[in-house]
């Protein structure tokens, strides 16, 4: 067997970590001759297998990295469309208007995880009693949801945002057929205007409010509903109340 230069046996044992740990740099791999390669191969291998959570510790730590980096990338999306998400004149305003923290949410009301965050959002809102609430008409599910998304902007524009919000959150838990009989009789229980409402929906005005919301939700690389934005931080997908709190808490102790 020819002799193995002590230096190559130390990277044997750690191969594993310095493979996926270090730069490619660190382990000069081209430097070997090919027995040297084939019994570096070999303990590794044999490493490997008595030391499985190597493995997973490295990947650990490569799962890590990439949120860190997601997160980052993510940060950076928010800064650059701070304006369009936190200040357009378009989307309802509520929570506290005046809280620390904005809550910025991308919904569909056909989205059953939207419908189930529903709930979430009302008690983060009601019980941390200092975030800012914004919700962004996205719909992504179908002709339906963009009728549905038509519907409550329209109200906005023809009632204002108190008349929007009943809408909203009438449409959240609404089991009927989102079309425009189903919208009627939804305005009518609401005692609002249905024959204004309705006359609005296919207006430029509406129709410019969705086509800017599908725009922002392209540069912020959304795909789902729901997706918030809350601080400088990207949330996608469904969060118990809880867990948003949580990530509340900690954006406000940094």
């Amino acid at each position: 067997m020819i002799p193995m230069p002590r230096s190559i046996l130390t990277a044997a044992s750690l191969g594993l970590c310095l493979a996926l740990a270090q730069p490619a740099a660190a382990l000069d791999l081209e430097s070997l001759t090919d027995a040297e390669r084939t019994l570096l191969r070999a303990e590794i291998r044999d490493y490997l297998l008595a030391n499985p959570e190597v493995i997973m510790e490295a990947v650990a730590v490569l799962e890590q990295r990439e949120a860190q980096t997601q997160a980052q990338a993510d940060s950076d999306l928010v800064k650059v469309n701070a304006e369009a998400l936190f200040n357009d004149p378009s989307s309802w305003v509520g929570g506290n208007p005046e809280g620390d923290l904005t809550l910025v949410e991308f919904m569909d009301y056909r989205c059953s995880y939207c419908r189930r965050a529903f709930d979430d959002v009302k008690g983060l809102l009601a019980a941390d009693g200092n975030i800012r609430f914004i919700i962004k008409e996205f719909p992504i599910l179908g002709e339906e949801s963009v009728l549905a998304s038509r519907f409550a902007i329209a109200t906005r524009q023809v009632a204002g945002d108190e008349a929007y919000k009943s809408v909203h959150d009438a449409l959240m838990t609404y089991s009927g057929s989102m079309n425009e009989t189903g919208f009627s009789r939804l305005a009518d229980t609401l005692g609002l205007d249905a024959t204004a409402i309705l006359a609005e929906m296919n207006s430029d005005a509406v129709t410019q409010v969705i086509a800017a919301n599908h725009a922002l939700g392209q540069r912020m690389q959304i795909s789902g509903t729901p997706s918030f934005v809350l601080g400088d931080q990207m949330l996608r997908g469904y969060l118990p109340q809880d867990a948003m709190q949580r990530i509340a808490d900690e954006i406000r102790a940094q």
